[in-house]
């Protein structure tokens, strides 16, 4: 509940047209200052000030990456509770609101357009692309070590570009199938399969964020070096989520938080890692249980309590391998 002062500043925060737009655009994810200032068609420093005001009436949640600010609504609470009802029940047609979401989809679109030219341009050395950023041994060493013995039935691997998971847990799975929108990805990973004389792996063009398989068929899930290219990477955890069969397990392997901003202007990266707070908050959304952390070398992973590749409590759960701030190689393609 709230108190009358502490009610009265929600409503005032609420009840103005362009912070009312904000809102409505924050229920589509995660967005910078950039982002809805192009959307909305207003000044850098007047976006600033109405998200402000919302931040003060404690509606949005500001955070950092690098030197990009970010904006999400603000998890739970009475506010968030009015501020949902609110934009629920605004006529998008008639306010002209549909315009701003044509706007954000070209905003989107333009950074999804520039990160799938980037993984055509760089697809035939993406391998060795990858390994310049971060010691894909350790990483791997790490993966192998959380599955243990644990045999799998059924693994999907969503953004599996050149398919170096499906090689890597070849001798884990019985069948598996990989995700990729990039046609020359998948390309180099059918040819690296065929190469490797693995005949139980398969890869297909599909969106992560909504891939086409079914709910609940897998044992295993994973998201190798895949988040920080996303806008929205919590809908490919919830896609996994809905992938994962009851007592199924997700890897993730990214980047913790860091600041190389070439990164993002040069190598795609929409996101500069993730903290362990924003990883729990979506697993639990997707109804995943995030578990502990646990220092492994050079990343750090995160994962069940129990023995290696445990599910806890017959639950689904998730797996992380935190990447420490990638290596600092400038010698990358980026033209």
């Amino acid at each position: 509940m709230l108190d009358i002062d502490t009610m009265a500043d929600v409503l005032k925060a609420i009840g103005e047209p362009t912070r009312l737009r904000i809102l409505a655009l924050l229920t589509k994810g995660d967005l910078t200052v950039s982002d809805l200032t192009q959307v909305l068609g207003q000044s850098q420093p007047r976006v600033s000030r109405h998200l402000k005001l919302l931040g003060e009436a404690a509606l949005v949640t500001r955070y950092q990456e690098g030197s990009w600010a970010w904006f999400r609504l603000t998890e739970g609470g009475v506010a968030r509770f009015i501020a949902d009802a609110v934009v629920a029940r605004l006529d998008v047609a008639r306010n002209g609101m549909s315009r701003d979401l044509e706007r954000l989809n070209a905003v989107r679109s333009e950074r999804q357009a520039r990160a799938a030219d980037y993984f055509a341009r760089n697809a035939s050395e993406w391998d060795a692309l990858r390994a310049l950023h971060v010691a894909d041994e350790a990483v791997e060493r790490a993966l192998v070590a959380v599955l243990g013995n644990r045999r799998i039935e059924t693994m999907l691997d969503l953004g599996t570009g050149t398919g170096r998971l499906l090689e890597l847990f070849a001798g884990h799975y019985r069948t598996a199938v990989g995700i990729d929108m990039s046609r020359e990805m998948l390309a180099i990973a059918r040819a690296k399969l065929e190469a490797a004389g693995i005949t139980s792996a398969a890869v297909r063009q599909g969106d992560v964020t909504s891939p086409p398989v079914e709910a609940q068929r897998f044992d295993l899930v994973t998201v190798h070096q895949v988040l920080h290219y996303l806008d929205e990477p919590q809908a490919v955890i919830s896609e996994a989520a809905r992938a994962l069969r009851p007592e199924g397990l997700l890897l993730i392997v990214d980047f913790a938080p860091h600041a190389l901003e070439h990164l993002r202007d040069n190598h795609a990266h929409a996101r500069l890692g993730f903290a362990d707070e924003q990883i729990a908050q979506w697993c639990a959304e997707a109804g995943l249980q995030f578990v502990k952390t646990q220092a492994c070398g050079a990343p750090r992973c995160i994962g069940p309590a129990g023995a290696n590749g445990e599910t806890v409590g017959g639950q689904r759960s998730a797996v992380c391998c935190w990447l420490r701030q990638p290596r600092l190689h400038h010698a990358l393609r980026s033209g």
